[in-house]
């Protein structure tokens, strides 16, 4: 295990299949920070955040979570990882996702379209989240981008194949993270928040913006 300063750039894995993986320090500053919680807090007021379920088990995950754009990220023991229209909870459409955010994507992302989804991540002082992939997405040539709001939280890097090493990144208020290229596929995760770290919220906890493109944009 490593630890990597927020000022060198993130490691690039024995294969070199983290090219396209980017940590953007502050990218955000305090207000820019605090115009998009005050976005998250519009969208989880529209949109509540829930607790979802693991496939199969039922198991719910440590993270909170609701979504806004046209497509929504959701999980339930009985359908599985997908992504659809409405939220599972109140039925409603998700809301549009704010001018905002959509800035951060059109800003980091090079890419040819606007993101179908931004999943909104509460984590709580004890939550956490896995090694995984984001992999249920049509076509993968777009980036994800994550951007960090409130505590700090250490950000778990691996490979393509899940007994690749891993390193870590500790992650602040404002931070923003480019996954493409190479590293769209990579394993990553939340290790472990650190409460207290951030004052941007006013509670201890996290809020990650994952923002996404789930089908291929249309040829012209």
């Amino acid at each position: 295990m490593s630890e990597y300063a927020r000022d060198t750039p993130l490691p690039a894995g024995t294969s070199g299949n983290r090219e396209g993986l980017r940590l953007l320090p502050h990218f955000l500053e305090e207000a820019a920070q605090a115009a998009v919680l005050e976005a998250v807090r519009g969208v989880v007021a529209a949109a509540p955040l829930y607790t979802p379920a693991m496939p199969r088990t039922g198991r719910p995950l440590s993270v909170r979570m609701t979504n806004c754009g046209p497509l929504g990220w959701v999980t339930s023991r009985e359908e599985g990882y997908r992504y659809q229209a409405t939220h599972p909870v109140t039925g409603r459409p998700w809301p549009p996702i704010p001018p905002c955010i959509l800035a951060v994507w059109h800003a980091v992302a090079d890419y040819r379209a606007p993101p179908e989804a931004c999943l909104v991540n509460w984590y709580g002082p004890r939550a956490k989240l896995g090694l995984h992939v984001d992999s249920d997405e049509q076509h993968f040539d777009a980036p994800v981008v994550s951007v960090s709001l409130g505590d700090d939280a250490w950000f778990r890097i691996g490979g393509l194949a899940r007994r690749d090493p891993t390193e870590r990144v500790r992650l602040r208020s404002g931070d923003v993270v480019v996954m493409g290229g190479a590293a769209r596929l990579i394993h990553h995760g939340i290790d472990r928040v650190l409460p207290g770290t951030g004052t941007l919220i006013g509670e201890p906890g996290r809020f990650n913006l994952t923002l996404r493109r789930v089908t291929s944009p249309p040829t012209r």
